[in-house]
């Protein structure tokens, strides 16, 4: 029960810290309702599962230093970019009717873009890493890593879809409707900072 407790904290603090999945959640979520907000949502539990899974089974070619974690650093920055290059450019277009699009065809596109936004982040491997180090050195059970992984990914899709529940209620987002510009261009803003701060860490490794 402690190892679950210090896992479910550590995760649980993790979740709060607003990053590129939480702006992709927020501006989906509010341009197209949460049911258009939910294959981002499921997309990005699934590649926080792909990161337990390789982890917990003992892969170490997303471990710091690592060609394979460079790799990936230097496609997060590229994609965070190009998030954030789409957010501004698209700035302004998105229209909140009372019926948002939930088609089967923005729909896959979530699930594709939240994939991609969670697997691109290096934030993601370091921390999953850490934390299989950390239960690796309790010697904890096959079954309860399988139990804790389980949670995690479980915990990650609850927490984006209450965001994009919260965000993307009919109310709010007629009450947002003349502010999603604006927002749109601070993600936008964000994302491309969040990428150059995370290239300069890479130069300056």
């Amino acid at each position: 029960m402690q190892d679950f407790l210090l896992i479910a904290g550590a995760h649980f603090l993790a979740l709060l810290s607003p990053g590129p999945d939480f702006f992709l959640v927020a501006r989906s979520s509010l341009a197209h309702g949460w049911r258009g907000a939910s294959g981002a949502c499921i997309g990005i539990a699934l590649a926080n599962a792909v990161f337990i899974v390789a982890a917990f089974g003992g892969l170490s070619v997303l471990r710091a230093g690592s060609t394979a974690f460079l790799v990936v650093q230097l496609a997060g920055c590229a994609y965070l970019f190009y998030l954030g290059w789409l957010f501004l450019r698209h700035a302004g277009t998105s229209s909140l009717d009372a019926t948002p699009d939930t088609g089967k065809a923005h729909w896959r596109s979530g699930l594709a873009m939240g994939f991609v936004s969670a697997i691109l982040n290096p934030k993601n491997a370091l921390f999953y890493v850490s934390l299989a180090t950390v239960l690796a050195s309790r010697q904890t059970s096959t079954g309860a890593m399988t139990a804790y992984g389980a949670w995690m990914v479980l915990a990650v899709l609850a927490w984006d879809m209450a965001v994009a529940l919260a965000i993307g209620s009919a109310a709010l987002r007629q009450r947002f409707a003349r502010a999603l510009p604006l927002l749109e261009r601070l993600s936008g803003a964000m994302l491309i900072v969040l990428s150059v701060a995370l290239l300069a860490n890479v130069v300056h490794q």
